[in-house]
């Protein structure tokens, strides 16, 4: 018969209670393994959110000079205000909505072309394409009363009440500072992984900014905070054939009246602005 002593007895006790409590490490560590694997495969499996696409209807269309380039639009006091392009015919101007009769205009020097437009503060901001340079003009009688400068390319302006946002044909839009036109924000605009640029003409309504992409006919919705596109608004089949006969006069303008909720899109060269409700 077998004797063990206390201590070698107890000794025994502790290596089988450290074996089963090693295995039972080793097999919780392994269902761990197993389910982040399961996770990261289904994770995998699962397609990105796809961007909502929305449609829209038309509830008005307004005569809209056909000469005019448009580069930036908005509305102040039932009115139009209308920046225009093209070295030579670039000019910030009034429009009367209903008829799109011309109520005033200001030429701007042959050598720029007219970009963005944004009215802040009882002010209007329009931007030039390649000179690093813009316009300040009082928004009642668009006499020229300033001018600021920027880096790189001016397409689109618009504002959130506080700061001009601008964009440069990339897939940036940078937040001013209208006092001493410092970006004090940049945000990059993404659909989910992929990159949006030839962001063009900008309009900020109700807390997101809607921007045109350069030669397509749609507009993103984009979150100003993270940059992210929210939704897609397909503006497909508002010109008719033979509307317009030039390459460039493609989608450019978007203009909200905050006190009507009411919305409008054109183009440049376009015969017609269209008052449009978004289907979603």
């Amino acid at each position: 018969m077998t004797i063990y002593s206390a201590p070698n007895y107890l000794i025994s006790l502790s290596r089988l209670a450290l074996f089963v409590l090693i295995s039972l490490s080793l097999a919780n560590l392994g269902c761990q393994s197993q389910a982040t694997a399961n996770r990261s495969e289904a994770n995998a499996a699962s397609p990105p959110p796809v961007t909502p696409k929305y449609g829209y209807q038309i509830i008005n269309m307004y005569p809209h000079d056909e000469g005019a380039f448009t580069q930036g639009l908005l509305v102040a006091g039932g009115q139009l205000l209308e920046s225009t392009g093209q070295e030579g015919r670039s000019s910030v101007r009034r429009v009367d909505l209903e008829s799109g009769r011309v109520l005033k205009k200001t030429d701007i020097p042959k050598e720029y072309f007219g970009e963005g437009l944004a009215l802040l503060n009882g002010k209007l901001y329009q931007l030039t394409w390649q000179h690093q340079l813009g316009f300040i003009y009082d928004s009642e009688t668009l006499q020229k009363v300033g001018q600021f400068n920027y880096s790189g390319e001016g397409w689109g302006l618009t504002t959130d009440g506080k700061s001009l946002i601008l964009s440069d044909g990339s897939n940036r839009l940078k937040f001013i500072n209208p006092d001493d036109f410092k970006v004090t924000k940049t945000i990059t605009v993404m659909d989910g992984t992929t990159p949006i640029d030839q962001l063009n003409e900008l309009e900020y309504v109700q807390g997101e900014i809607y921007a045109n992409v350069w030669h397509e006919n749609r507009i993103a919705t984009i979150n100003p905070e993270t940059g992210r596109v929210t939704s897609w608004i397909d503006l497909s089949g508002l010109l008719q054939p033979g509307d317009v006969h030039d390459e460039e006069a493609v989608l450019n303008g978007i203009a909200f009246d905050a006190s009507t909720g009411r919305l409008f899109v054109t183009g440049k060269l376009w015969p017609r602005i269209y008052e449009i409700k978004i289907k979603r």
